[in-house]
């Protein structure tokens, strides 16, 4: 079968597209490079150089014919979003609307998701499931509720059978070595703590240590990228199977704090990672913690990769190599 892969370059998206591939699936990416890298791509799948504010250009690629695609291609800054929103509203929502609007042309029949936790907002308990409220309280996550809602009619009026995976917080690299390219200017705590171990950064910020945590520092769960892509795989065989549409909380469902992370961190990079308490992030939940029940039931799938030794030292290997670190 053959899988179309929008954003395929980049962190996550290279992951998704390795996954496919290792399961004998035909895949195409298409990418506009903007923060993926052709030291993601591989050999064995396809490349269109292409982007999504391009409804013409996705006609054309789309009507190659595609048994379904994978929609990766987003901003994702959380903070950035609250200071451009407009940016976030033509890149996630026009950007989306145009990769719908194309696969309906090319008549694709099924469509994965790349969604977020932040459509939940602060949680009312914990963990957090699919029945949760969805109340974002960041542009980004109001963007990714958006596309879901749309997703949901364009399901109910053009049959478009939909998957929307809802990550926590993707951590980890191929555990192969087959994927090394870095993510650009990343925002989230372990490339931080990688960087700083590796010597790109002299040091990094804890937000906070009086949180009501078993070490006062935030508690979040990190699932590894490599077991996401397994979900985005079984996902979309659910879809061709089951024809309906569904969407899906995914995490370890095992909480970790930031100064477990670097503490961990500091024994496996053999690295001090200098990291000094400031004070809270406004809108940082004191914890956030997945159940992935719904996933488990429906696609059988279950994290092999996500403990916090190999989400570490997984990551650690590219650094390393990318920093030359000895």
């Amino acid at each position: 079968m053959r899988i179309l892969v929008i954003g395929g370059a980049g962190y996550i998206g290279s992951h998704v597209a390795r996954e496919f591939l290792d399961r004998g699936y035909n895949v195409t990416v298409l990418d506009n490079l903007s923060s993926g890298t052709r030291r993601n791509l591989f050999e064995e799948a396809a490349f269109q150089y292409g982007d999504i504010m391009q409804p013409l250009q996705l006609r054309e690629i789309m009507a190659d014919g595609y048994d379904g695609c994978v929609h990766l291609a987003a901003l994702k800054a959380a903070g950035e979003s609250m200071i451009k929103p407009e940016a976030y509203a033509r890149m996630n929502i026009a950007g989306t609307i145009n990769i719908l609007n194309a696969a309906l042309s090319a008549g694709i029949p099924n469509m994965i998701f790349s969604s977020s936790a932040a459509i939940f907002g602060s949680p009312r308990y914990l963990p957090i499931d699919e029945e949760h409220s969805k109340n974002p309280e960041n542009f980004y996550g109001f963007t990714k509720l958006e596309i879901e809602r749309m997703m949901e009619w364009y399901d109910r009026l053009k049959g478009l059978k939909y998957a929307s995976i809802r990550y926590f917080n993707a951590a980890g690299y191929d555990v192969q070595g087959r994927i090394q390219g870095l993510e650009m200017k990343p925002e989230n705590l372990l490339p931080i703590v990688m960087e700083t171990a590796a010597g790109v950064r002299e040091g990094m910020k804890v937000f906070g240590d009086d949180y009501p945590t078993r070490d006062g520092t935030c508690i979040r769960d990190y699932v590894h990228v490599s077991d996401l892509a397994a979900a985005h795989v079984t996902a979309f065989e659910y879809l061709v199977e089951k024809k309906e549409s569904l969407a899906v909380n995914l995490g370890s469902e095992t909480g970790v704090t930031v100064q477990e992370m670097i503490q961990r961190a500091r024994e496996i990079t053999r690295q001090n990672i200098p990291a000094v308490v400031s004070g809270r992030r406004p809108g940082d939940p004191a914890e956030l913690v997945a159940s992935s029940k719904k996933a488990r039931k429906l696609l059988e799938w279950q994290p092999r990769y996500s403990d916090l030794d190999t989400l570490i030292d997984s990551t650690w290997q590219v650094y390393r190599s990318n920093f030359s670190v000895t």
